[in-house]
């Protein structure tokens, strides 16, 4: 999973689309994905409906998003386990707290200690609210993410599906979604972003269901 484009096909939210997920309307977003494509279709009665990964909004989200950055999940599940640990609650003041060396031993990079000594510096200068991102639209709140250094498209993008649960957000540079939609369309090499993008255009305004529906299978096939 890597920051790259941001979405290259925004579309004003529906006044009929809900603003976030819930279980239910997670699921009336996979009725909808398997009604206009067959293979998000076989993915769902193969794999039956996908989680719904949903990560609390905050600091700490914010700080495991960047920890993934190019690097495998469970190496920054361990490395923000360690965090929590050291601090016991993870909040800007207390990630001050801590030194490179510190955090170097936790499992942090130098480059992604200064993001996140930047996203906490952030925050507490008042720079960033991250509680005001749940009432802004999704262009205004990805705008807003991306003010802190570090925090790119990918990054940002994440946050959104995961955190505010919101619909329609399609993460371009996700390496796992087009490595995915490689196996599922049958295609003969990953596909670039613009590709990626063009693929999900049917997809709207459910291409954060698409999203998790996609992961679902590709972790399905690495455990297989």
């Amino acid at each position: 999973m890597i920051d790259n484009k941001a979405s290259m096909t925004e579309q004003p939210r529906s006044p009929s689309q809900p603003r976030s997920l819930t279980f239910e309307t997670l699921a009336q977003g996979v009725a909808f994905l398997s009604d206009v494509d067959q293979d998000l279709a076989r993915i769902n009665a193969e794999l039956k409906p996908p989680p719904m990964w949903a990560r609390k909004p905050g600091f700490p989200t914010l700080v495991h998003i960047i920890l993934e950055q190019q690097v495998s999940l469970a190496s920054a599940k361990a490395a923000l386990i360690k965090l929590k640990e050291a601090t016991l609650a993870v909040t800007p003041e207390k990630f001050l707290e801590l030194s490179d060396r510190e955090l170097k031993k936790i499992g942090f990079s130098r480059q992604k200690t200064s993001y996140c000594r930047g996203l906490a510096l952030s925050i507490l200068n008042n720079k960033i609210d991250l509680d005001a991102l749940d009432s802004m639209d999704d262009p205004s709140a990805r705008s807003m993410l991306m003010k802190v250094k570090g925090i790119g498209p990918w990054t940002a993008d994440i946050y959104l599906l995961m955190a505010l649960l919101r619909p329609d957000i399609w993460p371009l540079g996700d390496l796992a979604l087009a490595s995915a939609i490689r196996g599922v369309k049958a295609l003969s090499s990953r596909p670039d972003p613009e590709e990626l993008d063009r693929i999900a255009l049917p997809w709207r305004p459910w291409r954060a269901v698409a999203a998790r529906l996609l992961w679902h299978y590709y972790l399905s096939k690495r455990r297989g």
